[in-house]
C-alpha cells in the first residue's frame, strides 16, 4: 500500500484525551468521531483534515486512556498513515486492529515540517518528502500485519480467512 498526502505535524505526549475527547465518547460512529478529532491538540485539525492526509508526530503518540475511540478518529478523519518516534503500545495495536496503518521513524519525524507532502510505501517502510525528495526508513510491518491492515482491520481478516 503507498499513500500520499500533506503533514499534519504533532508534538511529544500526544494522548487519547487529545486525539478524541471524553466528552465524545458516546458513539462509535467514525464520522461523528471526526468532527472532533486532534480538537484539543489543533481546534483546526478538524476544518483543515482530508481525505489521504498524515499525521506526524513526536514520542509516545495515543498514550493514556485504550480506548479504540482514538484511530477510530483519526482514520474517520480519512488520515491514511501516522509516522511518530514511538507509539504507546495499546494504541499500536488497536490500530492495526482497526486497519490504520502506523509507523515508527524518527529520522522522518524530526525531518517533517507541517503542510509537507509525504509518499508512504507500507511494504516497505519507505518514507519520501515529495517537497525535498529526502527519503526516511521505517520498520516495515510483518506480512501477516499488512494483510491485516489490506484489509482494513482485524475484523475483516478474520472473517475473509474463516470464509464468512
Amino acid at each position: 500500500m503507498i499513500f500520499s498526502g500533506r503533514v499534519h505535524k504533532f508534538g511529544a505526549d500526544i494522548d487519547t484525551d487529545a486525539i478524541i475527547p471524553a466528552r465524545y465518547l458516546n458513539t462509535f460512529d467514525p464520522q461523528e468521531l471526526a468532527r472532533h478529532c486532534m480538537e484539543d491538540a489543533d481546534p483546526e485539525f478538524p476544518n483543515k483534515v482530508q481525505a489521504g492526509d498524515i499525521i506526524a508526530a513526536d514520542k509516545n503518540f495515543g498514550c493514556g486512556s485504550s480506548r479504540e475511540h482514538a484511530p477510530i478518529a483519526i482514520k474517520g478523519a480519512g488520515v491514511s498513515c501516522v509516522i511518530a518516534k514511538s507509539f504507546a503500545r495499546i494504541f499500536y495495536r488497536n490500530c492495526i486492529n482497526i486497519g490504520l496503518p502506523i509507523l515508527e521513524c524518527s529520522e522522518a519525524v524530526d525531518a517533517l515540517n507541517e503542510g509537507d507532502q509525504v509518499e508512504v510505501d507500507l511494504e516497505t517502510g519507505k518514507i519520501i518528502n515529495l517537497r525535498t525528495s529526502e527519503e526516511y526508513q521505517a520498520v516495515p510491518f510483518p506480512e501477516f500485519m499488512q494483510q491485516i491492515m489490506d484489509k482494513g482491520g482485524l475484523i475483516n481478516y478474520v472473517k475473509e480467512r474463516k470464509g464468512s
